[in-house]
């Protein structure tokens, strides 16, 4: 009785826009149109892909320790080393667990700041938005990039191949689309990226 859905969303309203959106790109197989949102909708794109790569990378923690990830690294050419610029000034190596754990609790305390992220319409996002939306979707691309690098054969042996794959395409789509990840960051994955590219063309 608590769950009320609403009949009828106001023709010209925001609610409206991005509803038509979904229904006009959900389903139709084409990922690469699902970013393209009739506004400016970061903060909507942002906690979702924080959502889902918490939820990927949660279900794999067993397996990303201390001992098994000493290094956060994507492979044995790129390593990561955390600085937050407030609490960790200098970068520091640290394991992975450790590293993610610190990127998550950094982006969600971003996200829940609400002269950085309104949540209320009409409110205007602050000059800096861009570039602290830059930066969390770098660094959340690190944990997509560690989890195929180090940990795949546990996601297959999980059968969540398919969900990390359809996650991770929905990310690059959407970075790619806007220019928000420079591409030496995206290195890691060049190679999957450019597969998956190559499957929707």
């Amino acid at each position: 009785k608590t769950f009320k859905p609403k009949k009828n969303i106001p023709e010209g309203s925001h609610q409206y826009e991005l509803l038509k959106h979904a229904e006009a790109t959900l389903g139709s197989g084409n990922l690469r149109q699902a970013p393209a949102l009739p506004e400016c909708e970061d903060r909507v794109q942002a906690v979702d892909f924080f959502n889902q790569i918490n939820m990927l990378y949660g279900t794999i923690t067993e397996f990303c320790t201390e001992a098994s990830c000493p290094v956060m690294s994507a492979g044995p050419r790129y390593e990561y080393h955390w600085a937050d610029g407030t609490n960790i000034k200098k970068p520091i190596k640290c394991s992975a667990p450790k590293y993610i754990d610190y990127l998550m609790t950094w982006v969600q305390d971003q996200l829940d700041d609400e002269t950085l992220f309104p949540s209320k319409i009409g409110v205007p996002f602050p000059k800096n938005f861009m570039s602290v939306a830059k930066t969390i979707l770098k660094r959340l691309f690190r944990v997509y990039a560690h989890i195929y690098h180090q940990h795949f054969d546990s996601v297959m042996q999980l059968q969540e191949e398919a969900h990390l794959n359809t996650s991770f395409k929905h990310f690059i789509f959407f970075v790619q689309e806007f220019n928000l990840i420079d591409r030496r960051e995206l290195a890691p994955l060049q190679e999957l990226i450019e597969k998956l590219g190559s499957k929707d063309r």
